[in-house]
């Protein structure tokens, strides 16, 4: 995969030469007692074989997937490959957790959707920012990467074939987006070209929306659900609370020509609810 925008939003697992699960529990050479073992969910075996997954209740600390690698050094560390969004948010936390349905469209809106103005929830109809309108719920994931690299679109910005190993981090807030130019201007948290300490970096990442939530996880994106997987190792960074966002500014940032050629936002995964597929958050 070279976009986000048709299979998985980041890093697909045809990348890292990997299938679904490791075994298939449905094999007609499975025992009756591994059958026994297998635990079925909605969509098929779940994939016990993997390591931890996302997204998920970022209020829980429970998770019984005890595969571990090294968590990632501080975004400031590392280089942002990617910035894209999703429209309603993939993870659930304290200031989202409105369901909204189970579909590829679904997810979870901000607590405060339903006490907006009119005038904040008016249609802005010169948007060029396709799933991102006002009175929606986006969640946006600024991508890091260990790899000495160049944002851009798509994998190949954040594992290039030069890079052994990479290390990834992502960096996550959810917003509710309003017709209101004195909402947060999300021009202040795009790249355009900003470097700081050597690194690529958004020119600002969100605060005043809580501690950021840690964990171990792994890439998100409605290809993948509790028995199709992702393999890709991945430290998240989840902020509890959602801002409010100027319908504008997210119209602005898709006519900059933004290097990650985003101009719509995408679907979700649904929520990782089994223990079996989440790591305990310390």
């Amino acid at each position: 995969m070279t976009k986000f925008s048709k299979t998985t939003l980041i890093l697909g697992m045809a990348a890292f030469g990997l299938a679904a699960c490791e075994t298939d529990p449905m094999s007609k050479d499975m025992t009756d007692a591994a059958m026994d073992k297998v635990t079925m969910t909605a969509d098929g075996p779940l994939c016990k074989t993997m390591g931890p997954q996302t997204p998920r209740d970022i209020s829980s600390v429970k998770g019984l997937n005890f595969t571990m690698f090294d968590t990632a050094p501080p975004s400031t560390q590392m280089n942002l490959c990617n910035i894209h969004t999703h429209t309603n948010a993939e993870h659930k936390g304290p200031g989202f957790n409105v369901f909204v349905n189970d579909t590829d469209n679904g997810g979870y809106a901000c607590n405060g959707t339903a006490d907006l103005t009119d005038a904040e929830k008016a249609p802005y109809a010169d948007n060029d920012y396709e799933g991102a309108n006002p009175g929606e719920t986006i969640e946006v994931h600024w991508v890091h990467t260990s790899c000495d690299t160049t944002p851009g679109e798509g994998l190949g910005a954040c594992v290039p074939a030069t890079c052994e190993d990479p290390i990834l981090r992502v960096e996550t807030q959810v917003f509710l987006v309003v017709n209101d130019r004195n909402a947060a201007d999300f021009m202040d948290y795009a790249y355009q070209g900003n470097m700081t300490g050597g690194k690529h970096q958004p020119k600002l990442l969100p605060t005043g929306t809580g501690k950021p939530v840690q964990f171990l996880g792994s890439t998100t994106g409605p290809s993948y659900n509790q028995s199709v997987c992702s393999p890709a190792q991945v430290t998240w960074s989840v902020r509890p609370q959602c801002q409010k966002i100027d319908v504008a500014s997210l119209d602005a940032w898709a006519e900059s020509g933004n290097v990650f050629n985003e101009t719509k936002s995408h679907g979700v995964r649904q929520l990782v609810t089994a223990p079996e597929l989440l790591s305990e958050i310390k």
